[in-house]
């Protein structure tokens, strides 16, 4: 679950200090006061996880000049300032600086609490938004989402770090839900561009004129975004959807592509939905520009070629899920388990996160099963199902897999505890770990 959000109180009178303290405590904020901008500066960094209340007159740095380094270390920190009766100019000119909002002595602590809220919920955007682009540059830590141990995964992860290393531009295809934006990311983060710019763009969220505009310009005098060719210019350009591109666009795009020679200061990522029956992402674009684009292709496994994957992934999203409402897991029966890998699963993972989502939701108010979520979701599924078309064995192993996994989880690799759940001796667990690939120091 969320951390609460911490609020620096900075005021030179103690007593305004420990009152705001106390009512902001009450709100169920985490305080902490100073008594001086010096202080306060020495424990406010860049990406502080919080809000900032300050005084503006106070002795040695007054509000002003504190929020202004403030500003100068962290632009998208909200910082409330307290001003006194007739010092509403200098209040305006704190907004002008950057400050987020202002509060004019005598003020109403419900109105205090009321901006408190809507600034924590601000930071907390962007400290979120921060991470996950810290995240989706992080070749290591965007490679760790792609979850699995099947032979299909396993090639996925080798041609990510095949083709990020490679130079020239990609074609990457797939059903729906299978995770093609996360592979852009992750051959934009695992190769020489790590550190240039990744614009994504959807082909399909834009009208015609709309998307020639934004791909190539030329922009407007009021807007403030560059084409999108030329802010990606020696990064990585993404096309969502690049199906959706009209013959005239395609062929803008192609001379785009040509005039830029080998290698490409640019490189070109398309992401093709195509989902119609017989028809293909070759049938839907110009076979020039095509050959062009998928002389490096990627092709998404879906979810139900994927085998014990399956399991794995589900078991990691209900955690996640269980975690952020505060509840415990779902238990996973053997035969859910079963149900679970014998699914077609349509929408592939984007369908299996929805699924967990429900399954820790339903758990928690404590109604429903995994099995009636399945049944409802595949109405061709029977309730009883059978290992037909899989021998036993497989399913025995990764419901043992699966079961063997969430306990160390659950334990945070307490060997001891797991041993003891499972009623297994030390020896028995340790083989079927290395059987399943399972290491300790993954739990810890």
């Amino acid at each position: 679950m969320s951390k609460a959000m911490k609020i620096a109180i900075v005021d030179d009178e103690q007593d305004m200090r420990q009152s705001i303290s106390q009512w902001l405590a009450l709100s169920g904020y985490d305080t902490e006061t100073f008594a001086s901008a010096e202080d306060a500066l020495k424990g406010i960094g860049p990406d502080y996880p919080g809000i900032v209340i300050t005084d503006i007159k106070m002795p040695g740095m007054d509000g002003m000049r504190f929020l202004k380094k403030l500003m100068g270390s962290d632009s998208a920190l909200p910082v409330i300032m307290i001003t006194g009766h007739g010092d509403v100019p200098m209040a305006v000119e704190a907004m002008r600086v950057g400050a987020f909002d202002f509060l004019e002595k005598p003020f109403n602590p419900d109105r205090m609490t009321e901006l408190a809220k809507k600034a924590t919920n601000s930071r907390r955007l962007t400290l979120d938004n921060r991470a996950l682009r810290r995240e989706l540059s992080d070749g290591t830590q965007i490679m760790k989402k792609l979850i699995g141990t099947s032979p299909v995964m396993e090639r996925l992860r080798e041609d990510i770090l095949d083709l990020g290393q490679a130079d020239g531009h990609v074609l990457i295809d797939g059903e729906t839900g299978t995770g093609k934006t996360l592979v852009a990311h992750a051959l934009h983060a695992v190769g020489a561009r790590a550190g240039k710019k990744f614009v994504l763009l959807s082909c399909a969220a834009w009208d015609e004129d709309a998307l020639a505009k934004r791909l190539f310009g030329p922009m407007q005098p009021e807007d403030t975004q560059l084409p999108a060719v030329e802010e990606a210019r020696g990064g990585t350009l993404v096309l969502e959807d690049i199906e959706a591109l009209s013959d005239s666009l395609q062929a803008r795009l192609l001379s785009f592509i040509n005039d830029q020679g080998t290698p490409a200061e640019t490189r070109i990522v398309a992401i093709c939905n195509m989902q119609e029956q017989n028809r293909t992402c070759e049938d839907a674009m110009r076979s020039d520009l095509f050959y062009r684009l998928a002389s490096l292709r990627i092709t998404l496994p879906p979810l139900r070629q994927r085998g014990e994957d399956i399991l794995t992934l589900f078991s990691h999203l209900v955690e996640q899920f269980a975690e952020e409402y505060g509840c415990d897991a779902p238990q996973v029966s053997a035969q859910e388990a079963a149900q679970l890998l014998q699914a077609p699963w349509p929408g592939n993972v984007r369908q299996l996160i929805n699924l967990a989502e429900r399954a820790v939701l339903q758990s928690r108010r404590g109604s429903g099963t995994i099995a009636s979520l399945l049944m409802s979701d595949h109405e061709d599924m029977q309730p009883v199902m059978t290992t037909e078309g899989k021998p036993l064995k497989e399913y025995v192993e990764a419901f043992e897999r699966m079961l063997i996994d969430n306990t160390m989880r659950r334990h945070k690799g307490s060997i001891v505890n797991v041993m003891e759940e499972l009623c297994l001796p030390r020896r028995t667990l340790n083989e079927k770990m290395a059987k399943y690939g399972l290491q300790r120091a993954d739990y810890l």
